[in-house]
């Protein structure tokens, strides 16, 4: 659905610019826009493999089992029907970790690997489990401690401060956190009180 929206919006506006003879500005705005992009990527990708580096360095350590073991009680709170041990809760953690620590396209695999096993111990059903849901809340809130695209957007855009933004983005994602836990508490309760 996604790229009819986008192939429409590009047909429109190519339709506009031809009927308003701005097609040169276009045209301008495209080659433009590309190299832009391929600055962008350059940017983030030195970003990101420094932080997956760390990351793995992280995880060879063993820092990563520690971190995982400090919020494993909480975890295990947040997602009562995943079986203690069960690969579900080895996925949601490493997803969390990941996105701790602004690695969202690193996250994305682990995220996507929970929600299958989430799926499995739902009996395989296409509706969303408990445990699902909250998944969800928590992974599209996540708290980040290094917001690393943030950071490397500004690096390639030459800001002043590129890591300014660690404190706000703190706050805003701790924030948003704690607001999604209490709203998939607010709703499961209810709900359960209904059935």
């Amino acid at each position: 659905m996604v790229n009819y929206i986008w192939v429409g919006m590009t047909v429109i506006g190519l339709v506009f610019a031809a009927i308003n003879g701005t097609m040169a500005e276009v045209n301008e705005a495209v080659f433009k826009g590309a190299s832009e992009a391929v600055t962008l990527c350059i940017g983030l990708i030195s970003i990101l493999v420094f932080w997956l580096g760390m990351m793995r360095i992280a995880e060879t350590a063993g820092l990563l089992d520690k971190l995982a073991s400090l919020f494993r009680p909480l975890i295990t709170r947040l997602f009562p029907e995943v079986p203690a041990g069960h690969p579900a809760m080895g996925y949601i953690l490493s997803n969390m970790m990941a996105n701790l620590f602004g690695l969202g396209n690193a996250a994305t695999p682990l995220g996507i690997k929970a929600m299958e096993e989430l799926k499995k111990i739902n009996g395989g059903k296409d509706s969303a489990s408990r445990s699902m849901i909250t998944f969800l809340a928590i992974n599209t809130s996540s708290i980040t401690l290094i917001p690393t695209t943030v950071i490397a957007i500004r690096i390639t855009y030459d800001s002043a401060a590129p890591t300014e933004i660690v404190g706000p983005t703190l706050i805003a994602t701790g924030i948003s956190t704690i607001a999604a836990i209490l709203i998939d508490r607010y709703f499961y309760y209810r709900r359960s009180r209904k059935g």
